[in-house]
C-alpha cells in the first residue's frame, strides 16, 4: 500500500528547533509536490510550506525566515527544519505528497497521520 508517514515531532521549549521528516513509500510511479500543514486545538488546518520536484519552495508567511523546508528524491523524503520555535506553532503537523500510482489515474495527493509538535514557553 502507499503510505506517507511523518515523524520527529516532539516537546521542545520557546527558541528551540526541531526537524520533521516525511516518507512516501509503496507502489509509487511518480512523486510531484510533497508539503506541510498544521492543524492546531480549535483552529483550522493552515498551509505551510510546499516543495516541487525540482526543489523550489513557498512557504506561508507566519513561518519564513524560521522554518526550511527540503526534500530528499532518492529517500521519496522531505525535511522541515523548524528554528526559534513559538508556543503558537504548537500543533499537528501534516505531510502530503502528490503521487501517481498504479491504481489510480493521474496525480492525487495522500496525507500522513500527522505528527505532535508541543512549544512550551
Amino acid at each position: 500500500q502507499v503510505q506517507v508517514v511523518e515523524s520527529g515531532g516532539g516537546l521542545v521549549q520557546a527558541g528551540g528547533s526541531l526537524r520533521l521528516s516525511c516518507t512516501a513509500s509503496g507502489r509509487i510511479l511518480a512523486i510531484d509536490d510533497m508539503g506541510w500543514y498544521r492543524q492546531a486545538p480549535g483552529k483550522q488546518r493552515e498551509m505551510l510550506a510546499t516543495i516541487t520536484s525540482r526543489g523550489s519552495t513557498n512557504c506561508a508567511d507566519s513561518v519564513k525566515g524560521r522554518f526550511t523546508l527540503s526534500r530528499d528524491n532518492a529517500k521519496y523524503t522531505i525535511y522541515l527544519q523548524m528554528n526559534s520555535l513559538k508556543p503558537e506553532d504548537t500543533a499537528v503537523y501534516y505531510c502530503y505528497a502528490d503521487l501517481t500510482v498504479p491504481q489510480r489515474f493521474g496525480v492525487y495527493a495522500y496525507w500522513g497521520q500527522g505528527t505532535q509538535v508541543t512549544v512550551s514557553s
